[in-house]
């Protein structure tokens, strides 16, 4: 999908060039779509209420729409084709692997990127000054998750993981974290075992929790059927760090199977009066409610507005990078500056609100914030 959206506030400058800002997206299987949706549509929000409100310095911003099924190359492409189109910079992506391509491409073109919503601690392989992030990095959430689980009671913990640097990394984060405080990892690969037997290894290991490193909707959906039905397992605990549940299309294919599965979001307890007009709109154009991905998306535009109305619009690329440091933003759920984090080779906001919730069983369309980091 190529798409350039100019919202209508536009036309009061449409004598002035637009100033233009690349946007990744999963549109397509095998991304994630529904997060892929959320996304783009906190992206055009913002860049509606830009333009609604003077554009950068008179000019109209546009959004050229470029989706990368989750798929590195085809992102890699697609930023390189980005920056022979002359946009000021490049925004969002969900897929951490598919940023991490990216983010590599965007620092030897030389191409500001201001990566929305993937959380990979290793976005590039070595320190740039032109890329920045707005997630947090996957350490930090996911060391998070862990001390849920652990204030819980578990420490025999379960993992059933395809393979992939994604889920290896957080498979990692969570099996250090574990052992240095009394717990253990155990990991099922699903490459080799069918839910049912993921069913038996888990009767036989006596892990008092599963967490799903899989893709949705499968496998993820088929294991969480499984041992939901598995007598054995009914006093399992089911997790999913990576946000499955968060989505409508996880609560349509499982119902009630598909509460009570702890997951990361990256809200706060209260967004700010922002963040609360913003959700009212969302709300609206998306027919539900907005996931945090959604605020993600919005944040990333307004925090580009920012920066590109105290560059000139753009046109040096190298002043738009050498500004993450200098950004001083209200976002939609808080104040946003970039620093450097140790470990961390990309400009990071260092604020982001962690979030451990679940879908109540009593209500799936309610959210129970079970622990914050």
């Amino acid at each position: 999908m190529n798409t350039s959206t100019s919202p209508s506030g536009s036309e009061r400058t449409a004598a002035e060039p637009a100033v233009r800002i690349g946007a990744l997206v999963p549109l397509t299987r095998p991304g994630w779509v529904e997060g892929g949706r959320q996304l783009l549509a906190g992206l055009e929000l913002a860049v509606h209420d830009v333009n609604e409100a003077g554009g950068v310095d008179g000019r109209p911003l546009e959004l050229v729409v470029r989706d990368t099924a989750a798929d590195p190359r085809r992102a890699e492409a697609a930023v390189e084709e980005l920056a022979g189109l002359g946009v000021a910079a490049v925004a969002g992506e969900y897929h951490s692997v598919v940023a991490r391509a990216a983010a590599g491409r965007a620092d030897a073109l030389g191409l500001p990127f201001l990566c929305s919503s993937a959380v990979l601690d290793a976005l590039t392989e070595q320190p740039t000054q032109w890329v920045a992030r707005l997630a947090p990095p996957q350490s930090r959430g996911w060391r998070t998750y862990a001390d849920f689980l652990l204030g819980a009671g578990h420490r025999r913990i379960a993992v059933a993981a395809q393979q992939s640097v994604y889920w290896a990394s957080g498979a990692g984060i969570l099996r250090d974290h574990l052992a240095a405080r009394g717990g253990s990892l155990v990991e099922l690969d699903m490459g080799a075992l069918t839910p049912e037997k993921v069913c038996d290894a888990l009767d036989e290991d006596g892990a008092t929790a599963l967490l799903l490193l899989l893709g949705h909707p499968d496998p993820a959906v088929p294991v969480v059927e499984a041992v939901r039905r598995d007598g054995r397992l009914a006093g399992l605990t089911i997790g999913a760090p990576a946000g499955q549940p968060e989505f409508a299309e996880w609560a349509g294919l499982l119902g009630d199977d598909g509460t009570a599965i702890p997951f990361l979001r990256y809200l706060p307890e209260r967004l700010t009066p922002l963040g609360e007009r913003v959700e009212r709109t969302l709300r609206e154009r998306l027919a539900g409610a907005p996931s945090f991905v959604a605020f993600e998306g919005y944040d990333t535009i307004t925090v580009l507005a920012d920066v590109l109305r105290r560059t000139g619009g753009g046109a040096d690329r190298a002043r738009t990078a050498a500004s993450w440091p200098r950004v001083v933003v209200e976002g939609t759920r808080g104040q946003i500056r970039f620093s450097r984090t140790p470990g961390i080779g990309v400009w990071q906001w260092a604020g982001p609100p962690v979030q451990v919730v679940d879908r109540d069983p009593a209500d799936r369309d309610r959210f129970r914030v079970l622990h914050t980091g």
